[in-house]
């Protein structure tokens, strides 16, 4: 099993609880040094990314025998390939030899892996193939074998999606999916032949903390202020744009849902005038053959309203008018890679291919009318939590998240304008992370983990 690193207690400043939450007053807020210092950042890296499932990629990003993509995650370079034999396979990004990083490529097709330091070769399923002057080391094939390059200690897929993990003694895959698993499942029944990644990544850094990220996809109250360009935008074309009957659901094990079914329509799904009238005939088309193959209610389950994904700890899945993979990665307490795929059904005509790809590109994409909006709003926020940190005046160092607590207390479904899924992130996170909190009050009764059968407001 893979060894915590024994680390100091960290805490607000004079040993404070990071998290308060009470029930009496309705307040739940997160101190700001949980978005600024090193030290609480080199914690999460240990605690969160070393010791649970990651998200690495999808399978279809390997279509064939000899496929490879190198990324990072918690900061290990990874080779990401799928072997001669069509096995997928994630090995450290390190020669056996003396640990030179040994792909230097970020993608590609190749039979064998070589070191450009001293030569030595390893099979895209990790033998070592060749090394030069192989006379001058031991004749022994047990040498050759302890060479091998060093399989990530797990591996699992769940629909495609594929997660790594450092720590051996991890739960299963599914058991850490939880119910989150059920709506990755039912993004991948949308098309009848599956799903697949277009080829291709979008890949921006971000000057603010990952959590932040986690935060602005949680957070439906940001979407009209914060947005009011594209939502105008909308309004014009002749979609009513709603937070009616949006909600948020906490899926247990720090993992978030919103349903929103007022925000914007959905390729193949829900219509909308600007997709235009060939789209609308195909929407009809496409739910008849939806229901044909799949029933009317779990049809209806997948395609009547839109949902962000959270899956702890770095994997976003944006079923909007397209469909976005995202993936985090910390770099440093201020600062976030983002890495982003596109996925689309197997088979759609072209037309509708383009049409996706547009109205992906006008809103989620880097360029389009929400993420540049997003990128600047959490990089605002990590300015303003560094303008803050003054242990003179520790009364004002903290981030609010009570909206909706009143809501919650009563026992209603905690809404997506609401900051429920944010504070149920965060309580995780400090359980996980081994931080200070003070919970003052009797919290209410937590919904079963499974989110919605259905949406509500159908």
């Amino acid at each position: 099993m893979v060894q915590q690193t024994p680390v100091r207690p960290l805490g607000a400043p004079g040993g404070g609880a990071l998290i308060d939450e009470d029930w009496e007053a309705l307040r739940f807020r997160v101190h700001r040094s949980a978005y600024r210092e090193p030290e609480l950042f080199q914690q999460e890296i240990d605690r969160i990314w070393n010791h649970t499932w990651l998200y690495l990629g999808h399978e279809t990003e390997l279509p064939r025998p000899g496929d490879f993509k190198t990324r990072t995650l918690g900061g290990r370079p990874l080779i990401f390939c799928r072997d001669s034999d069509g096995e997928v396979r994630a090995f450290f990004n390190s020669c056996t030899h003396r640990g030179t990083v040994l792909c230097r490529h970020s993608e590609g097709n190749t039979k064998f892996f070589q070191c450009f330091y001293h030569a030595w070769a390893f099979s895209n399923s990790g033998e070592l193939a060749a090394l030069p002057g192989d006379d001058a080391y031991p004749d022994d094939p047990g040498f050759r074998a302890s060479m091998a390059l060093r399989q990530v200690p797990r591996l699992q897929i769940h629909e495609g999606f594929v997660f790594v993990a450092f720590d051996p003694d991890v739960p299963d895959l599914l058991t850490h999916l939880g119910a989150a698993a059920h709506y990755m499942s039912l993004t991948a029944k949308i098309g009848p032949h599956g799903l697949t990644t277009l080829p291709g990544v979008q890949l921006y850094s971000v000057k603010g903390n990952w959590k932040l990220a986690v935060e602005n996809a949680m957070d439906g109250y940001h979407f009209a202020p914060t947005h009011n360009t594209f939502v105008g935008y909308l309004r014009e074309t002749g979609f009513a744009v709603t937070d009616d009957d949006q909600y948020a659901y906490d899926l247990g094990g720090g993992h978030g849902l919103l349903v929103l079914t007022g925000h914007n329509g959905r390729i193949g799904m829900v219509w909308e005038p600007r997709f235009g009238d060939e789209e609308k005939a195909r929407t009809t088309a496409k739910r008849q053959e939806m229901e044909s193959r799949l029933g009317t209610e779990l049809a209806g389950e997948i395609a009547d309203a839109s949902r962000i994904l959270f899956v702890f700890p770095n994997l976003l899945l944006f079923d909007l008018e397209a469909l976005t993979i995202r993936q985090l990665e910390p770099v440093a307490a201020d600062r976030t890679d983002v890495r982003a795929w596109q996925f689309v059904e197997v088979g759609e005509p072209e037309s509708v291919r383009a049409l996706r790809i547009k109205t992906m590109v006008s809103f989620v994409g880097p360029g389009g009318l929400a993420t540049p909006d997003d990128i600047e709003a959490y990089e605002a926020v990590q300015r303003g939590i560094v303008a803050t940190a003054n242990p003179a005046d520790p009364a004002h160092d903290w981030s609010d998240m009570s909206r909706g607590m009143a809501n919650e207390k009563q026992g209603n479904q905690g809404r997506s304008i609401d900051e429920g899924a944010m504070r149920s992130f965060w309580r995780h996170w400090a359980s996980v992370v081994g931080v200070p909190t003070s919970v003052a009050g009797a919290p209410p009764t937590v919904p079963s983990a499974t989110g919605p059968s259905r949406p509500k407001g159908e």
